[in-house]
């Protein structure tokens, strides 16, 4: 069955209604649902589109729960929702990890498998997903910051929000390549909790451009706030000469990238993350384990840090490869 994600968390339980108390209870397939971050942008359409396209593949009645703002109390309350319906596989794409817990354990307790992305240091969980490093991500960005800049000048990091737990360990990541490779570019400001909002970060940024005018780049780890930020630039008829960077929808960005506003960025495929939700939790409900090294469906070769599983599935946006990551759907 396919759903609209775009749901708000508060109506969720009387969307899905009792035939899916029906489909929960079946034993021979899983029931797998995904709370994104946020419904309705292009990043989590990219995901859900992947959640369906393996739930069809394997079978399975996979969907995607997408609260309409990233409010994690919104979160929680689409995974009690989803706790009274009985699921068999929970996943989520944290907002705030801390806040989460207890539900998620709640989940646990009441057997459920619980699968996170994007958020590594989570607790109560069976498994957490990364298709990268945060290592490897936020290290790349900051090289391509170093190569664009000549390291000279300041510049401003965006997350989607101070407790989101994997864009802060690429933004770390990042912060401290550059703070060992180019000792003198600095921060112009804390970072923001912006990169989930257009509107958000792109007004940070014309503020930053107006306070700091040796602003030479913007990295953000949070797909809307590349957009945003480039949309600031634009208007300032600052193009090519501050560098933004970061996640982003090829789709939604990749007009920007042609004129010159985003320099570019790494991230990996949410179609591919949403595949690997369900393919990870059908395999989990079917008993299998899994340990370091294993060659898993859609992840490939994993290594395995507690209950971590890293794969290395980079994507390198820029003028040359957006155009073809669009016509994918990402």
């Amino acid at each position: 069955m396919k759903r609209n994600s775009y749901l708000a968390a508060t109506v969720v339980a009387g969307v899905i209604g009792s035939a899916g108390m029906a489909q929960a209870q079946a034993q021979d397939k899983p029931t797998i649902a995904v709370v994104a971050k946020v419904g309705g942008i292009p990043w989590f359409n990219a995901m859900e589109q992947g959640i369906e396209e393996m739930g069809d593949e394997l079978g399975v009645d996979a969907y995607m729960v997408g609260p309409t703002s990233a409010d994690p109390a919104l979160q929680v309350r689409a995974v009690e929702d989803l706790i009274a319906r009985g699921v068999d596989v929970i996943g989520v794409v944290p907002n705030d990890r801390e806040v989460l817990e207890p539900v998620l354990k709640k989940a646990r307790d009441q057997g459920i498998i619980v699968l996170t992305h994007e958020s590594p240091d989570s607790e109560n969980i069976d498994y957490d997903f990364e298709m990268i490093s945060a290592q490897q991500l936020g290290e790349e960005h900051a090289r391509l910051l170093a190569d664009t800049t000549g390291c000279e000048g300041s510049y401003a990091v965006y997350v989607g929000g101070l407790n989101v737990p994997a864009h802060n360990a690429w933004a770390d990541a990042a912060v401290q390549w550059l703070d060992a490779n180019c000792p003198d570019m600095k921060q112009a400001a804390d970072r923001f909790g912006v990169a989930e909002s257009v509107d958000d970060s792109r007004n940070t940024t014309l503020d930053l451009i107006r306070a700091h005018p040796d602003l030479a780049g913007i990295m953000s780890f949070g797909s809307q706030g590349t957009i945003g930020a480039a949309r600031a630039v634009k208007e300032r008829g600052l193009a090519g000469e501050i560098k933004v960077m970061g996640l982003f929808s090829p789709g939604q960005g990749r007009r920007l990238v042609h004129e010159g506003v985003i320099t570019g960025g790494f991230q990996w495929s949410p179609l591919e993350a949403g595949k690997a939700f369900v393919a990870l939790g059908d395999r989990l409900y079917d008993g299998g384990e899994i340990a370091d090294g294993d060659d898993l469906p859609v992840l490939g070769e994993v290594r395995l840090d507690g209950h971590t599983l890293y794969a290395s599935k980079p994507l390198e946006l820029n003028e040359e490869t957006v155009d073809e990551l669009a016509e994918l759907g990402l």
